[in-house]
This record gives structure tokens, sequence and C-alpha cells, in this order.
């Protein structure tokens, strides 16, 4: 047995249970059925997969590793035949003295080791490895959708498994049409939407590039640019084509932007994704903004406001009349906490509707408006014909012109509590931007009751996250180090195979809320700038969104990286 070998072996359990014949025709089963171990874990009393591959790998001699921590041979790779990674479900490991290490995830496929062997003409070491971790690798180094593609090629059907279209989808019989609904073209692009889904992608990207197709996910409010198989872009007019039929849009239509939506049923699980298309230089871009109804909870407490912060914003939502604004740019999450707003307050006693464009969920309980410019159902039009439906609260899904303020004024001024959205870039700044628009300052003054201006940070990966003790040369100038640490450590990101190497999962909002008092509604009905209305938030106690920034930091839950990303000095 070679070094390498014995390198790998050592890897293995020393207090592994001894498995029965009977144990392992049930495994060997199991893994036919759904593709990795896990019941099998379940049924041994184990406490996750990875425990099961252990226990396999002792029974019957086979090495195990964790493949994500393997450095990749990539000219092996690039020797060792595709077709058989997809069919088999196989990673060519390395080569020692002409012996093959070969990751593989049903050690119980002696075809794929005898095809492995025949194809390189070397001896075969199989090495067991996590069903989910030989994907992530096959992905990195092939692509999203090579496997398709790998069938496209050889011009066989693949089956469309795993996500169903909701709804009637048409076409006509034009050849741009009869491509994009051959089968393996059906299920590259379902390839690419599921792995968006599961690595909870908010918009998929796919960009029309000088040499080819660019996809670019964006997780956790970062573009993160996928490897895609050169093949792809043989495809491209195809994959285009594909997409405008699952979201209804004109399949000749190459010269405008189109719009539309998909509504899909991934797992069981129900997905919207609206679709955007642009003719660009290179061909038409697409974007989609993925909305997991399943992977979503509106909860007030969920949203990550400190508890003086959550307790101030329930007694403003609360308020019988006035105007409460969400501040942010565009993916700031200021839809998230107006919704979850609506659902802290709803109930049996009092009416809410909404005016939005588009609608992104659909809230039980509450009346909801979909804004429709075409035909005059515009925010001010919308907002006019609620007041006569006798509402408690409304909601207004942007104000982006004086009619739409104006009536949103009005409502506040005739009993009615109106949330609404903003593009400021802090809290303070509301006030003259409303003035701006051509409400009279003292309007706004009298009836804007707070604002709460926000950002969305990638919270660290709490698997992996390692402590730092920074010092002063290594912070920012008005991060407050003597304040937060007092000899404890603060946190940066490092990367694991939870967090897909980025070192976050996951986002939380940071906050600042101003709340209306008098010396502000005196400022503002006097024109008074944007940063004398700050001045006096912060002296009466607001914390600027840098500020609850810092603190997030303190707790651990974010870094210094993070904060500066999405705000600037005070």
């Amino acid at each position: 047995m070679t070094t390498t070998q014995t390198a790998i072996l050592t890897l293995q359990s020393d207090t592994a249970q001894h498995l029965s014949s009977a144990d392992l025709r049930r495994a060997r089963d199991l893994f036919r059925a759904d593709g990795h171990f896990e019941q099998f874990a379940f049924e041994l009393g184990l406490d996750d997969e990875q425990q099961a591959i252990e226990r396999l790998a002792d029974a019957l001699a086979i090495p195990w590793i964790d493949l994500t921590a393997f450095p990749v041979d990539t000219e092996l790779v690039s020797r060792f035949p595709v077709r058989l990674i997809h069919r088999h479900g196989v990673f060519p490991l390395r080569e020692v003295n002409s012996v093959l290490e070969l990751a593989i995830a049903n050690p119980f496929d002696t075809d794929a080791i005898d095809a492995a062997g025949a194809a390189m003409e070397m001896s075969i070491v199989p090495v067991i490895v996590s069903s989910s971790e030989l994907a992530t690798v096959i992905k990195s180094q092939f692509g999203v959708g090579a496997e398709t593609l790998d069938g496209l090629i050889a011009q066989k059907d693949e089956e469309t498994e795993g996500v169903e279209i909701v709804g009637d989808m048409e076409w006509d019989e034009s050849e741009a049409a009869e491509m994009a609904q051959q089968a393996s073209v059906v299920k590259l692009v379902n390839d690419i939407l599921t792995e968006a889904i599961e690595s909870r992608t908010s918009d998929i990207h796919l960009e029309a590039q000088p040499h080819g197709m660019k996809i670019r996910y964006r997780i956790d409010g970062v573009l993160q640019t996928q490897p895609v198989p050169r093949e792809l872009n043989r495809f491209q007019a195809a994959i285009i084509s594909r997409l405008k039929i699952m979201s209804k849009m004109n399949i000749a239509e190459k010269r405008v932007p189109q719009d539309g939506r998909i509504k899909l049923r991934v797992s069981g699980r129900e997905v919207d994704i609206r679709v955007s298309m642009i003719p660009m230089h290179h061909g038409e871009g697409v974007v989609m903004r993925v909305l997991d109804k399943d992977a979503m909870s509106f909860s007030l407490k969920g949203v990550g406001m400190e508890q003086e912060t959550y307790d101030t914003f329930r007694e403003l939502i609360r308020m019988p009349h006035g105007i409460v604004l969400v501040t942010g740019p565009t993916g700031s999450g200021k839809t998230t906490t107006l919704y979850s707003s609506l659902a802290e307050i709803k109930s049996e006693r009092n009416k809410i509707i909404t005016t939005e464009d588009p609608i992104e969920y659909q809230l039980e309980g509450i009346n909801q408006i979909q804004v429709n410019p075409k035909v005059g159902l515009t925010f001010a039009a919308g907002l006019r014909s609620i007041l006569r439906h006798d509402p408690d609260v409304v909601l207004v899904g942007e104000i982006r012109d004086l009619e739409t303020a104006e009536n949103a004024v009005q409502a506040s001024l005739t009993g009615h509590m109106v949330f609404s959205t903003l593009h400021t870039n802090d809290a303070a700044g509301s006030f003259m931007r409303l003035t701006d628009m051509g409400v009279e300052p003292f309007l706004v003054s009298s009836t804007l009751e707070g604002v709460l201006a926000q950002r969305l940070v990638r919270t660290l990966c709490e698997e992996c996250r390692q402590p730092w003790m920074p010092h002063h040369d290594d912070v920012p100038a008005d991060f407050p180090l003597d304040e937060i640490t007092h000899s404890r450590p603060i946190y940066g990101a490092r990367g694991c195979r939870s967090c897909r190497g980025t070192g976050y999962r996951g986002r939380l909002g940071i906050y600042e809320l101003l709340v209306a008092n008098e010396k502000i509604r005196q400022l503002a009905s006097e024109r008074s700038s944007t940063i004398e209305i700050k001045k006096a938030a912060v002296a009466s106690g607001m914390k600027t969104l840098r500020m609850d920034g810092w603190r997030k930091v303190a707790a651990g839950l974010t870094t210094i990286d993070e904060v500066l990303r999405v705000t600037k000095s005070d």
C-alpha cells in the first residue's frame, strides 16, 4: 500500500461499530433509492450521514475522506473521461504509481470502478465521500448544468424530475421554440434554477459576454460567479428561449425589454421567479429575482433589531395615524421589514390594504393591490381608491412622486396609518426628500412619525468564524475599539464547507430609527438641512446605521468589512 493510501486510511474511525451483512444490504438499497446515506444513519441511531459513511468504510475496508478539504489535481481531471464523472458519480483524486484513487459516493457501484479502471488503464483504489460533497466538487470543476450539457452534446434525452412549472405554457412552432423545448435544454435550465434555489440565491444573472454566457448568483447580497462549461455557449439562444417560454414572454421579440414571471414547485416548495430580459450588445441579458415563499417568515423579532429599537418601532407602527417610512437602497430588506410590521399588527379588528409594484409575497388577512400603470393604476391612483374602502392601515409600496406623497399625507391627516418606502441614504434625509418633492414642510413635520433606515450585512458562519484581537491600526478611526472589546475578541470570516468557503451564511439588518420629536418637527418645518436633523436625532438617542453595525460586530454576528461595505462614516 502506498504512503498516500495509508494517509487516507488513517482518516477512518477507530471505534466503528461492526455492520452485519443485512446492514450492508440495507445501505445499498437505501442509496439506490435516494442517493445518500442519511436514512441509513437514522436507522443506526447515528448523528449524520458522515458517521454512516465512516461505519461503511470500516465494514468494507475502504478509506473515506472529507472531499471539500482535498486538493483537486486539475491535470488528472483533464485526462479522466468526463462522461464517467457524470454518469457514475465519481471523481479522480490522484495517481500514485499507476494506481488511481477514485472518490465515489456509492461504494456498492462496482461498475463505476471497473469503467474507470478500463478507461484509465490503471488499478483503482475507491475512496468513499458524501454524495453532497461530490456534487459540490463536480459543479465547482465543470459548472452548473455540466451533466446536462454532456447529455446535450451526445444527443441523449434526460428526464426533468424535481422542477414543476405551475400553470400552462404556450409557444409557437418556430425553430427557436422547438430547440427550447428539447428535453436536455429543459433539464439544463432546471439545473440552473435548482442550483440557485438550493444555494439561497436571491438573484440569478445570465449575462451575454463577447465570448459567451456568464452566470452569476447573488448570495447573501454579494454576486458570485458560477463556473460553467465552455459548451454552454452553444446553447445560449436555447436557454434564453426556454426562459421566455417559461415566463410567458414573446419568444420572437429580441429588440425591446420584457418582463415576466415563473411559478415553480421545486421538491415540494413553491418558488416565484420574476424575470427581466433586456437586449444588450452581445445578446439578451437576463436577471431573475428568486422569491422562495417557504424560506420566508415575516417576524419583526427575526429581522435583527436590537431590543431597544424593536420596542420603539413597535410603538410607532401601532399609532392610530401618521406616516412611518422605511428607507434604504434596493435589496436592503425594506419589503421584508414592512411585511413583518403588517404581520405584527394585523388582526380581525383592523383592515389593512396595500398597493405594491410588484406583489412579492401574498399575505393572509391583508388586501393587496398590484399597481398597473398601463391602465392608470398608479400608486397615487391606488391610494385614492383605497381610502374609499375604509382601511385602518395603508401600505404604499413606494413614494416616488409628489402626487403619491400628497395622497399619503392626506391619508394620515384623515386618521389612517400609512406605511411606505423612500429611497434616501439615511433616516434624516427623508424630511428633505419629501420637501424636495413639493410637499409643504409643515405637512411633512406634522405627519411623519418615524423613519427606519436599514441595510443588510452578511452574518458570520458560526461553524468557522475565528476570533481576532485587533489593534487600533487594524480598525477604522470611528470603530469604538476600547468600548467594544474590553479584552474580548471580535470575529473574522474564514470559510468552510457549510458556508461554501465565503465565511458568511445568511444576513441580518442594521438599523437607524429616527422618531420625530418636537425639536425634529421644528427643524423640518423650517427646512433645516439633513445634517442638522441628524444631529438632533442623535442627541435624542438615535443610533446611526454605523453605530448599530459596530454593535453587531461586537456581538460576533458580522465583520468590520461588512459594515464598511454598506455604511459610511458618521
